[in-house]
């Protein structure tokens, strides 16, 4: 049984990892000598015959084989559980004494192994010969059922999980679940109040460092992706795909509880704050509290007493556009109000509601004298 390996056979294991180790070193350099060797000879690559190695030893658990008895015994300890070496700095346990060597690295500055081509460097040479593939435009990892291709063998086994519908990493706060590690690792910094991505021109700080790239094209002219119906121009190609749905009566996000449509998730989110009832935006001056972030910022110009919005027709100015769309109504004779009891037409939809109460019979203010 796996759970019963002894003492003695992990200290034939470690033992097995030293002679490997001095094995590698070895084979590396016998390696080396004969590229050099192949290099002065010329050697033709059509000479090199290619043959399938052979793995005759088969892992009970899981099926998986290996060249060597040592191989498949290191892979055992993985199944049983045991890590035996550990790092004095973190207590991280590995199943290999190399895997800890490789670990070690992390703790300091060391990057042993440097890029030729471009110069960036790896603490691990496996690190260093995946980045290798990059400059080579190679992609040799193909998904059998989708096609993707990608550079290295770790990048197709995170997209399998995809198909597979696997989502191993789960967030502890709000239980949303990712396929890679790394995607949960840019989730944690929404849960915090850091912010260290910032735009160099505007100051403005972001959560993640993608959304920092997207911002900085608003600083720039470029707006490459323009809409074929209106000929509004974005700098986003996503942004695009979003404002086209204006124009279809395509609204593919549905609140589960009120039935509402929206074309962007994004106004789902922001939208579904309204059934809980909770109001988690504070404004820091007053202490008036806020459903959604976009209001508390909108709040906050009143404080500052910026009315960035003016009437063009009277010069009167609105800390938000939409006060100055229905301000611009009272300069048209468009009233598009209209009571369904009566048919009297409003300019305002509070001049609306106020009329409604008359049909209703409700006389809500009353005289205190």
């Amino acid at each position: 049984s796996l759970k019963n390996l002894t003492l003695a056979s992990l200290i034939f294991l470690q033992d097995l990892n030293e002679v490997e180790e001095n094995h590698q070193d070895q084979k590396d350099a016998e390696e080396q000598s004969m590229n050099c060797s192949k290099t002065e000879k010329s050697c033709s690559q059509s000479n090199i015959q290619i043959t399938e190695v052979e793995r005759p030893f088969t892992c009970s658990e899981c099926g998986n084989n290996f060249k060597h008895k040592r191989s498949l015994m290191y892979h055992t300890l993985v199944h049983a559980g045991i890590k035996p070496f550990s790092c004095s700095q973190c207590g991280r346990s590995f199943t290999q004494q190399k895997q800890l060597n490789d670990h070690v690295l992390v703790h300091s500055s060391e990057k042993p192994f440097s890029c030729p081509q471009c110069g960036n460097t790896f603490t691990r040479k496996a690190n260093l010969k995946n980045h290798m593939i990059i400059h080579s435009g190679e992609k040799p990892f193909s998904c059998s059922q989708c096609g993707n291709t990608f550079t290295c063998k770790g990048s197709l086994k995170n997209h399998m999980l995809i198909h597979a519908g696997i989502k191993p990493f789960v967030c502890s706060q709000c239980g949303k679940s990712f396929v890679q590690k790394g995607h949960l690792k840019i989730h944690l910094v929404t849960h915090s109040s850091k912010k260290p991505f910032s735009c160099s021109q505007c100051g403005r700080s972001f959560t993640q460092k993608s959304q920092l790239n997207d911002h900085v094209l608003i600083h720039s002219s470029t707006k490459p992706f323009t809409c074929s119906q209106c000929g509004r121009s974005f700098s986003l190609e996503k942004k695009l795909n979003e404002h086209v749905r204006i124009h279809s009566s395509e609204k593919p996000f549905t609140c589960p509880q009120c039935g509402n449509t929206f074309t962007r998730k994004a106004s789902l989110n922001n939208h579904m704050i309204i059934h809980t009832g909770k109001k988690p935006f504070s404004c820091s001056q007053c202490g008036t509290t806020f459903k959604r972030k976009g209001c508390l910022k909108n709040h906050m110009l009143i404080h500052a007493g910026i009315k960035p919005f003016t009437c063009s027709q009277c010069g009167k100015s609105f800390t938000q556009k939409g006060h100055l769309k229905v301000h611009l109504i009272t300069h048209s004779s468009e009233k598009p109000f209209t009571c369904s009891q009566c048919g009297n037409t409003f300019k305002r939809k509070e001049c609306l509601k106020s009329h409604m109460l008359i049909h209703a019979g409700k006389k809500p203010f009353t005289c205190s004298v």
